[in-house]
């Protein structure tokens, strides 16, 4: 038997019940003959308390403080759960990010993994003990300061162990099943999906499917990490994300969809330029100001220019939460730009068709527009890729567009309603 690296979600150890009902499943394993490492996150909304807290003392927290903050909610919960184990009788050791070896970059509240170095872990392991690392967090390589991975950053955490310690699988232990067609609470009839490629994952995760983290499928990928996501909640097999297409009981390969899911997302902000010279380099400097201030963004589009002023617009879509830094990053840069004026608006929503069966099948964006029509929805922004689709509407439209888009592409279970055992789907 081989290691395995399980990670749990807040809601699986919300409570001390939850906690004491994860501790059996790892001491389960662990029984099976697994070396056993798991990552836990904070205990249910503890993070956003403590983020709520720092708000309350500070309205905008220094990067470095907020880290630090942060960081106790999965100390606590990986000291809890090593108690939990050890009153099942099994060796459990306690580790925090930077204990594990998860080295980082200095970018405070969203740093990115550099290596591992899980010594420890590997000591605590030869010796029997189970090893419990707090997810989410890390330590600069650099300034030696605690950084955190951003939101859902203890998947990344996971894998990024599981692929240093050369596990046979990353387990990552949510409040639903698997992966599903789309947000079983948005869609009641989603059905759940028993393998999908990284590359459509990447799609899903990238477009607001909250059970993974983009970066986590990302990591897996890289470092062809198979992914078994599945509920604490309960004994089912859940969905398998890896290259190579498990088989199936009965034998033979399974079989993959035209179209894997439809994802959405309604953290993100749009942001319209009005009146952009349109000669070479304007666009340029525009992104150049919003890369400098560390903004990540998502959909681009550009409007034909006006013939009479040769001016044109510029929108893009970016996380909501970095909105206004995004506006104050470019307002400093209007006079070099010599734009007219900013919109901003935080009342969109994305909606996206994913499948990599796209590629081969005509047709797919005529009914991905048609069911979106019918159930009334107006299309603001539109993207594609390969194996993608996505368009930007208002955020009270999302609901019903994706219920119309899932039902529209024969995603619909005809079996009983997909469960979710509670929290939020991380």
């Amino acid at each position: 038997m081989g290691l395995v690296v399980q990670k749990y979600g807040g809601s699986s150890v919300a409570d001390a019940e939850g906690i004491k009902r994860v501790a059996r499943r790892i001491v389960d394993t662990k029984k099976d003959g697994h070396e056993v490492v798991v990552v836990v996150s904070a205990m249910g909304d503890t993070t956003d308390e403590l983020i709520d807290l720092a708000e309350q003392v500070s309205p905008i927290p220094a990067g470095r403080e907020l880290d630090m903050l942060l960081t106790a909610g999965e100390r606590i919960s990986m000291a809890l759960l090593a108690m939990a184990i050890k009153s099942l009788g099994h060796e459990a050791q306690s580790f925090t990010g930077s204990q594990a070896g998860v080295i980082t970059d200095s970018v405070h509240n969203k740093a990115r993994i550099i290596d591992v170095t899980p010594g420890r872990i590997r000591n605590a392991l030869d010796k029997g003990n189970i090893a419990i690392v707090a997810g989410f967090q890390g330590v600069s390589q650099d300034s030696k300061d605690i950084t955190t991975l951003g939101r859902g950053g203890s998947d990344t955490t996971a894998v990024a162990l599981a692929a240093a310690l050369d596990a046979e699988v990353c387990e990552i232990y949510t409040d639903v099943d698997g992966v599903f067609t789309a947000d079983p609470r948005v869609v009641k009839k989603a059905r759940k999906i028993d393998w999908i490629a990284y590359e459509d994952m990447l799609e899903l995760a990238s477009s607001g499917s909250k059970v993974l983290l983009h970066r986590c499928v990302e990591y897996a990928r890289r470092y062809n990490m198979p992914i078994h996501v599945r509920s604490s909640f309960s004994g089912h097999v859940g969905t398998w994300v890896s290259n190579e297409k498990p088989t199936k009981p009965e034998g033979g390969e399974m079989e993959q969809a035209i179209i894997s899911g439809v994802a959405h997302d309604t953290s993100e902000a749009k942001v319209t330029v009005v009146g952009v010279p349109d000669k070479p380099g304007e666009a340029a400097r525009i992104f150049r100001a919003i890369a400098d201030s560390e903004i990540n963004i998502d959909m681009v589009v550009q409007n034909v220019s006006a013939a009479a002023t040769g001016l044109t617009d510029i929108s893009f879509t970016l996380p909501m939460a970095d909105g206004h830094r995004a506006i104050d990053s470019l307002e400093k840069a209007k006079a070099v730009v010599g734009f007219e004026s900013l919109r901003y608006d935080d009342q969109i929503a994305k909606i996206s068709l994913v499948g990599a069966g796209m590629r081969s099948n005509p047709g797919v964006t005529a009914a991905f527009f048609e069911a979106l029509s019918g159930a009334g929805v107006n299309i603001e922004l539109i993207s594609t890729s390969e194996i993608r689709i996505s368009v930007v509407t208002r955020a009270d439209d999302v609901n019903e567009a994706v219920r119309a888009v899932h039902t529209a592409f024969g995603l619909d279970s005809e079996s009983d309603e997909a469960v979710v055992y509670g929290g939020t789907g991380r």
